[in-house]
């Protein structure tokens, strides 16, 4: 029996609503305890847990609107996406392949809102776009991407630094400061932090509603060099402290410290970005931004 407090949300069918999430227990749970033990544990993708919690919070804001909607199912566009959902999860899970069974979530997820109708999918399309950030990205997209991004993060951190005066040097992603030798780990290279901020970018854009597509799109291409820059500071920062403080310090605390200035710096400049565009479109009558 149900707590007498407790009061299920209007048009909510509760039974229906029990079999779905215990099917996505029965079915999920070993993917997200796998993920809990090995990929979320790396700093590449430990973005992960957040970006879920993300997506049933974005769920749950939309979820009186989503009981709100007319019952009319799509059977056929959700048979499709509940075929290619399952297809996905028992390939990526027989043979070791995250990318599909965690991305099964997406087209099965998509399914459950078509038995309530395609205007449940267009209400909630976001938050299933948004699942994308949470599958771990294959390991040859990584390395090709991760390469170049170490090496041009190094060169500019090692050039800012050298004109400011620092006795810097540079072989490939190995800087030489002083009597220390650092090296621009994966981590340091910008591809967590450039999906992990796209991720934020395109959140704060859904916050905000805005309706101007142009101005969508340039704050999600400006994404990326804000990464970059973001990245290039918190390297910086580390050899500094490791410079006047010791390698110690630069591995310790402060090390994470700078992950969080990383992301303070790229939300510093996401915000005077989003400020800039909505001067230009003051300005600019013509500008729809």
């Amino acid at each position: 029996m149900l707590p007498s407090r407790f009061k299920p949300p209007e048009g909510l069918d509760l039974p229906a609503a029990v079999m779905v999430i215990v099917g996505y227990l029965l079915m999920f749970a070993p993917t997200f305890r796998d993920l809990a033990t090995t990929v979320w544990l790396r700093d590449e993708q430990g973005h992960g847990p957040l970006i879920f919690a993300v997506v049933l919070w974005l769920i749950y804001r939309k979820l009186e609107k989503l009981l709100a909607l007319p019952s009319r199912p799509a059977f056929i566009g959700g048979s499709l996406c509940l075929l290619l959902g399952l297809c996905m999860f028992v390939l990526g899970r027989s043979q070791a392949v995250q990318l599909l069974e965690v991305g099964a979530l997406i087209p099965i997820s998509a399914a459950m809102l078509l038995l309530k109708g395609t205007a449940a999918l267009r209400l909630l399309w976001f938050p299933l776009f948004f699942m994308l950030f949470m599958v771990p990205l294959p390991a040859a997209l990584v390395v090709a991407v991760t390469t170049p991004l170490k090496s041009a993060v190094s060169a500019m951190a090692s050039a800012l630094l050298y004109h400011l005066g620092y006795p810097i040097g540079r072989s490939g992603v190995v800087l030489t400061v002083g009597p220390y030798q650092l090296l621009v780990a994966d981590a340091c290279a910008g591809l967590n932090s450039m999906f992990t901020l796209e991720a934020l970018g395109l959140l704060y854009m859904n916050i905000m509603n805005y309706k101007s597509v142009l101005r969508n799109l340039i704050m999600a291409m400006m994404i990326v060099p804000i990464s970059f820059i973001a990245n290039i500071v918190r390297v910086c920062i580390l050899v500094l402290v490791t410079y006047h403080f010791g390698d110690e310090a630069g591995q310790g605390f402060v090390h994470g410290f700078a992950g969080m200035v990383l992301f303070i710096v790229a939300l510093t400049l996401i915000l005077a970005c989003d400020h800039g565009l909505a001067w230009v479109g003051r300005r600019f009558k013509g500008w729809v931004l």
